[in-house]
């Protein structure tokens, strides 16, 4: 199937590791141009050498989402280095390790929100922003399946993931009619090194239902997620605007 993404110049935001590097890669094979976006250097270097190994069309760019100047700069060089910008992969989060509401810091909330949720906001500023020069646009924003339940011990992102589906919505039906579909896509726990911070500590709510398998048995792969990105990013969803694909084995039908 051809998804129509050869010759597309894509930003990917968190692009050098997780979702974001299965992203990156997956874009790459379909011919895109790859902008990718990340704040970890070492993560960059390593991703930059996959993608010359491949022979990608690529530049790299240290970003920290958080930075409103700094998100701003990137873009704008993005669009100076390729010419265009017509799709963007907005994943770039963290999640911290899980603690009741009454022993978190006000530091956590604001460090989480400030990237997951104002990062994803900044980076759709700026896209739109060069999106809108040419009428046309893609933009694919990873909310979390924690972005429509609740989960014990991890409210700062929980709140930043309901809130990127709020973006999503809204942000979708300002420019509906100037040819940018924007779009979320919703994972389960996915085996990530992400998912360490919250795996890999003291976790109060440890028998919590959203820590537990989904129904199909297994948590997901990257490269599962970015398929999903990947379709929404194509020209094989050119109907879909406003929406949240679900991608989490099963686990918010129960």
């Amino acid at each position: 199937m051809d998804l129509e993404l050869a010759g597309k110049t894509a930003a990917i935001t968190g692009g050098a590791s997780g979702i974001g590097r299965a992203c990156t890669l997956a874009l790459a094979r379909e011919g895109a141009r790859i902008a990718v976006l990340d704040r970890q250097a070492t993560a960059l270097v390593a991703i930059a050498g996959e993608l010359d190994d491949m022979g990608a069309d690529f530049r790299t760019w240290q970003v920290d989402v958080s930075d409103a100047a700094r998100v701003d700069e990137a873009f704008d060089d993005v669009v100076e280095h390729f010419g265009a910008l017509d799709v963007a992969l907005n994943n770039a989060g963290l999640i911290t390790p899980a603690q009741a509401i009454h022993d978190m810091g006000e530091a956590t909330w604001d460090q989480v929100i400030d990237v997951n949720l104002k990062g994803v906001w900044l980076c759709m500023r700026a896209e739109v922003r060069h999106m809108l020069g040419g009428d046309r646009g893609v933009i694919v924003n990873t909310a979390s399946a924690a972005g429509l339940i609740g989960a014990p011990g991890t409210s700062p992102y929980v709140a930043s993931k309901f809130g990127v589906i709020g973006l999503t919505k809204s942000i979708a039906l300002e420019v509906a009619d100037r040819g940018i579909r924007i779009n979320a896509i919703a994972p389960g726990t996915v085996e990530t090194r992400l998912n360490g911070a919250l795996f890999d500590h003291p976790d109060p709510f440890s028998t919590a239902i959203v820590r537990g398998l989904p129904p199909m048995g297994r948590f997901a792969t990257p490269d599962e997620i970015a398929d999903a990105a990947l379709w929404l990013a194509s020209a094989r969803s050119t109907f879909a605007t406003g929406s949240v694909l679900v991608v989490d084995g099963g686990f918010t039908a129960q």
